[in-house]
């Protein structure tokens, strides 16, 4: 039996820790901002806004404080460290936001009975700043999100305080040339529509991986395939594989090979973890070599 590789890989989050934090503090000054308008103005749209970015800030400090957990060495009572906490701050990022396309909602529905008394200019000023510093934090963040799924979370986050910026933009043009203060509210029900259906892709991604399923990439079938393909292997079952965190999936199986082959797993162990890690990207797998009959007593066995 062998493993393959060490844990002590680093994770997409880690490796964009840098970036969360510069967006963090980005959004901290946009939310200073935005409250500091809101008092001036007398916009509770902007104040809605900077409620927004603050909840958005947490999230992207929670995906921080994950990636920092994460990278804590792993334990004889948690082997894989804490590498799991990203996928569970994605989780809660996308809980997050579901939560604020509520208030978004109720929010909408308060100011449809009582219309407030806004200054357009001072809303189009200060949600204009905040559109600049969340459009330059999306590109910070960019390239991470088709990493790491915790830095889409933030990504995510990101874009949806950018989006209210756009509405809050257009419910400041509106009520600044048309006095019609029913504006923001409608914008703000578009808003929530538009963030819905992406909080629920970044939930249904992060249960993927907590249930342990098979990464979306990668086929057992082909993999079977491929582990067949060595002359010396006769079946293979218990063939599982499942990710850890965001770029890092891991793989397992029961691999048949006949009894003279079992005096050199050295050299075949090294060959199918080669086969794993370059066919399909596996960095860690766990493989176990055994002669035919052995599956009979394993117990539990899977295809």
């Amino acid at each position: 039996m062998g493993a393959g590789h060490d844990h002590g890989t680093i994770t997409a989050g880690a490796a964009n820790s840098k970036r969360l934090a510069l967006v963090l503090g980005m959004m901290l000054s946009v939310a200073v901002v935005q409250v500091t308008g809101a008092a001036f103005s007398g916009s509770l749209a902007l104040l809605a806004d900077a409620g927004h970015t603050v909840t958005d800030s947490f999230g992207v400090a929670l995906a921080l404080a994950a990636v920092w957990i994460a990278a804590r060495p792993a334990t004889a009572q948690r082997t894989f460290g804490f590498q799991r906490a990203e996928i569970l701050a994605a989780a809660v990022n996308a809980i997050v936001l579901f939560l604020l396309c509520g208030f978004i909602v109720m929010e909408a529905i308060d100011r449809f009975r009582e219309p407030a008394e806004v200054s357009g200019m001072g809303m189009i000023l200060v949600a204009g700043f905040g559109l600049v510093m969340n459009i330059a934090a999306m590109f910070v963040l960019r390239s991470g999100a088709e990493e790491s799924l915790n830095v889409k979370g933030a990504y995510l986050e990101v874009m949806s305080d950018a989006l209210a910026s756009v509405g809050v933009i257009v419910g400041g043009l509106i009520v600044l040339f048309t006095g019609w203060q029913q504006a923001d509210t409608l914008v703000s029900l578009a808003i929530a529509a538009i963030i819905v259906p992406r909080a629920w892709s970044l939930l249904k991604e992060a249960v993927h991986i907590l249930l342990e399923a098979t990464p979306k990439n990668v086929d057992l079938t082909e993999v079977r395939s491929h582990l067949m393909g060595h002359p010396a292997v006769i079946d293979v079952h218990d063939l599982h594989a499942w990710t850890i965190t965001s770029g890092v999936p891991v793989m397992s199986a029961h691999v048949v090979v006949a009894e003279e082959d079992l005096r050199d797993t050295g050299k075949m162990l090294d060959e199918l973890h080669s086969c794993l890690t370059g066919h399909f990207d596996v960095e860690h797998s766990t493989l176990q070599l055994e002669p035919p009959g052995h599956a009979d007593h394993e117990g539990a066995r899977h295809p």
